[in-house]
This record gives structure tokens, C-alpha cells and sequence, in this order.
């Protein structure tokens, strides 16, 4: 095995859930709120928020666009963090397991900032630490400035790590992301979620 390892969070490390969070925009009056979002991509306003394109305010007043009533920053939020289930506590156990024997273990995600510090941030707490604790460094789409498949955000993240493609496994569970990865020389492993 590499020395690097580079995972994805949503559907390996974090358990996810699409449909929650399609209802949740339903539920507050988004009538074709199954259109934007993908189990790997976001469309619209979401991909805008997600590559950086839009800061979360930017991202509320597009999605009051959408919704034919008064909606609080509070409601969109939470909306959208119901993408997201949680980390259960043997993925971290994991992912420090790796980096005590002597991996070293980076987050490569596709993501944006209103579930990173609302939710995201805040389930790395768990168990009394952060998320330093788990990875020797972390590329959100939405810093990089752009989102997987993209070839560019590996090199971001490759050049930001400061490691080299040939020496790194990435673990993601969207196929057209590990396509994207080995086209790159990074060794790609497809999974739907970390033991």
C-alpha cells in the first residue's frame, strides 16, 4: 500500500443521504429540487456553492429564487445539511489507526462551506478531538476553487500535500472521480465506504 492515502468524505468516510435533502428542499417549497442534486454532483446554485462560485450568502438569495415563500438563512441551512447522516465512530477509529501506522492520510472533498462548518467540522468532535487529529491535511472543493472529476483539483491537492501522484491511493466512491484520479497516475480505489 501507498504511503499516501487520500480519501473522499461523503459515501466513504461521512454516510450520506440525497434524498433527505432533496425532501428537505421540498418540503420548503422547491418544486424541482430532485434536478440539482447528484449522488457525485451538484448542479446550480449547489455546484456554484460548492466550487467556491458563490460565498453562502451569494448561495441563499439564489436559492430564495427558487422558493415561492419567505425562507430563513437557518431553514436553507439546515436543508442542506440533511445530505448529510454523520461518521460513525469506527471510520475515525480508522483513520487514526492509518495515520499511527505511519500512513499519511488527506481529505480530498467535494464540498461547500455552509455543511463544512455547520455539520461536517463539528462530527470530527465527536470524540474529543478535531479534524486535525485525522488527516495530515484536507482540499474542500470550495477552497480549491474547483470540484472532481476535475483534473485540476488533484493537482491542487498533490501540490498543497506536497506528495507525488505515484506514491498515493485515493478512495472515492463515484467512478468518474477515480477515473479522473488514475488518469493522473494516483492509484484509484472505488468504494462505498471505509471499514
Amino acid at each position: 500500500m501507498t504511503s499516501n492515502l487520500m480519501f473522499d468524505l461523503g459515501g466513504v468516510i461521512m454516510d450520506i443521504d440525497r434524498d433527505r435533502c432533496v425532501r428537505a428542499f421540498q418540503n420548503l417549497g422547491m418544486t424541482d429540487a430532485d434536478s440539482f442534486f447528484d449522488a457525485y454532483r451538484q448542479r446550480g446554485p449547489f455546484l456554484q456553492l460548492e466550487s467556491g462560485e458563490l460565498d453562502p450568502d451569494a448561495f441563499r438569495r439564489e436559492i430564495r429564487k427558487l422558493i415561492p415563500k419567505e425562507v430563513t438563512d437557518g431553514q436553507i441551512d439546515a436543508a442542506l445539511c440533511e445530505f448529510l447522516i454523520g461518521i460513525p465512530s469506527h471510520r475515525l477509529d480508522t483513520l487514526r489507526r492509518l495515520r499511527a501506522d505511519g500512513h499519511k492520510v488527506w481529505l480530498l472533498s467535494n464540498n461547500n462551506p455552509i455543511m463544512w462548518h455547520r455539520f461536517i467540522l463539528p462530527e470530527f468532535t465527536k470524540q474529543g478531538l478535531d479534524i486535525n487529529a485525522y488527516f495530515d491535511g484536507t482540499v474542500t472543493s470550495f477552497e480549491a476553487g474547483m470540484c472532481k472529476p476535475d483534473s485540476a483539483i488533484y493537482l491542487y491537492a498533490l501540490n498543497k500535500f506536497g506528495i507525488s501522484a505515484e506514491e498515493t491511493t485515493f478512495f472515492d466512491d463515484g467512478a468518474a472521480n477515480i477515473a479522473a484520479a488514475e488518469a493522473l497516475g494516483i492509484k484509484g480505489v472505488l468504494t462505498n465506504g471505509l471499514n
